[in-house]
Parts: structure tokens; sequence; C-alpha cells
């Protein structure tokens, strides 16, 4: 018995040397790849894992003079603030419904465009229609917003459409009740043919020996693209879905402050906008950082519920 413990004793810290020294002859062999790799992690530690220590300042009154050391710990006062104030069901609401207006209606046309441009038998065709429909992406933001303001100003050409055909002007830009339509479909317009691009390698990578069956058996292409293509490409699409979802609460932060003013203020006033005009603009750091982690802890919510759920349902998550 006393053999056999020493015995244990000695192979088992040579076998994890031996194991030690096989990982770092693999990283000597490629270390040129460890050396690439370390640029993502360090940008990762500084920028992403770094800055949670300031957190701390939404559970604090933070004074810039004091520091966050310094600063007074409130608890969650300023959480209790934000949901006792009378614009945090207007913030919620906006936030919510134009982001599932966007899942709803800007998710699938990516994936119709894919199975529209795979479907296509000429090639030059199917690339002139794929170059029309991304190049929009590659358009400033603000570019986009300039855009608008002149298709849909009083006296733009969609106005004077609308006059020509007997009705009377309409001040898109200014109504509550148009933001949102505008909105999700410039963002639809902008980013459908460059999201549609990973549903198009999806599809590439699909056995054309199934079209091949699909097609002896009498099937018609309808039938071969919801058969054939669309289980083809499900993978990606619940992929594509639950990182979509993970970020819910997050709305184009950019575009729709550009968009915003005090007409359409009621429709465009969203959290993302708030926290920049408070936090930013008029110094309440601690209030904001903590609308920004209530907001976040929400995307996180989701992210873990809907990517549990993948998995239970299609066997396909993140992790």
């Amino acid at each position: 018995m006393k053999n056999a413990k020493i015995h244990e004793t000695v192979v088992v810290p040579q076998f994890r040397s031996e194991r030690g020294n096989r990982l770092l002859r693999q990283i000597a062999k490629r270390y040129d790849l460890y050396l690439m790799l370390l640029v993502p992690i360090v940008w990762y530690l500084l920028f992403h894992y770094g800055p949670l220590y300031g957190l701390q300042i939404a559970f604090k009154n933070f004074n810039p003079g004091k520091g966050i050391l310094g600063s007074s710990w409130v608890g969650f006062e300023h959480f209790q603030r934000f949901f006792d104030s009378y614009y945090f069901g207007r913030l919620l609401w906006n936030t919510l419904s134009i982001n599932l207006l966007s899942l709803l209606l800007a998710f699938p046309i990516p994936i119709m465009l894919a199975l529209l441009i795979n479907e296509i038998r000429s090639k030059s065709y199917s690339k002139l229609l794929q170059n029309i429909t991304y190049i929009p992406h590659f358009i400033s933001v603000v570019v986009i917003v300039g855009i608008l303001n002149v298709m849909l100003s009083a006296n733009g050409p969609i106005n004077m459409l609308i006059q020509g055909l007997g009705g009377s002007s309409v001040r898109f830009m200014e109504s509550a009740g148009w933001f949102k339509t505008i909105f999700i479909g410039s963002n639809i317009w902008q980013n459908m043919g460059w999201q549609s691009i990973i549903y198009i390698a999806g599809l590439s990578g699909i056995n054309p020996q199934l079209y091949e069956a699909a097609k002896m058996d009498g099937a018609s292409r309808l039938r071969r693209i919801w058969h054939v293509s669309l289980p083809g490409i499900v993978p990606v699409i619940v992929i594509l879905l639950i990182l979509d979802i993970g970020q819910f609460m997050n709305i184009g932060f950019e575009k729709i402050l550009l968009m915003q003013n005090n007409l359409n203020l009621e429709a465009s006033d969203v959290i993302s906008t708030f926290v920049y005009t408070t936090g930013i603009l008029k110094g309440e750091y601690s209030y904001t950082a903590a609308i920004g982690l209530f907001n976040s802890l929400i995307n996180l919510t989701l992210l873990l519920l809907v990517n549990r759920f993948a998995r239970k349902t299609s066997e396909t998550s993140l992790w």
C-alpha cells in the first residue's frame, strides 16, 4: 500500500508536467498564431472587462472630484428613481416596441432575400441583385438621415407625389406616428443585403444532391425551398436570432438621435438617447449608469432564456 501511494504521488506530477511541456511545445510551434490571438484578448480585457469596474457608480453618488472609491454608496436609490419617474413607461415602451417590430419585420427579410438570390438561375442577375441590396450598408448613417430629410420633407418628392395624387402634404419627420415606420423601414433597406450574405453562404453549403432528389420526387420549387433550403440554414437562423435577441434592448443610437426632434419625441425617446442626454449632457453619471445596467441585465436575461430554449428545441445554441 505504501509503495502504491508513493507511485501515485510520483506519477501524477510527472503526468501534469508532461502535459504542460506538450502545451508549451505547441505554443512555441505556433507562436505567431498565439501572438495574433493576443491582440483581441488584450482588446477585450482593456475595453470590455476593464470598464466593468466602473459599474459600481450605479450604486453611488458619483463625484468626479472624489473619484469612484471616494464617492458615497446609495444602494438602489438610482434604480428606484428611474422606476418611479414619469418617463419610465414611455422609454421602456418605445425601446421594446421598436426592437420587437424590428425583430418581427427586419429579421425574416434577409432570409427571404437570400432564398430569392439563391433561386435565380442567372449568376449575373443574382450578383447584380446582391450588389444593389448590400451597397446601402456602406452609406453613413448621417447620409441616410439626410436622404430621409430630403425625400420626406414638406417640399420633397414623396409629398409632391402625394399632392399630385390629390392628397395633402404630410410632415413625416416631425410626426410621432410615422417615426417608427420610417426608422424600421430605412433600417431594412440599409441592412437587408448585408445581413443576407451569411444566409447565402449557408445555402451554398447545402448538398446539391438534395435538390436533385427532391426534383426527381416531383417537388416544385417552393417545395424544394421549404423542405431543403430552409432546413439547411436553420442552425444559422437560430444562432443569429439568439444574437439579435441578446441585443434586444439596444437600438441604433446615432440614427435615432439624428432623427429625433421635439415633435416626434413621444415616439423617438428611447433608453439609449435618454442616457446620452441625461448622463453625458447633464452629467448625471450615476443615474444613467444605473439605467444602462438595468438595460444590460434585460439583454443578458433574454440571451440566457432564448439560448436555453433553442438548445432544448433545436439542439442549436451558442453554448
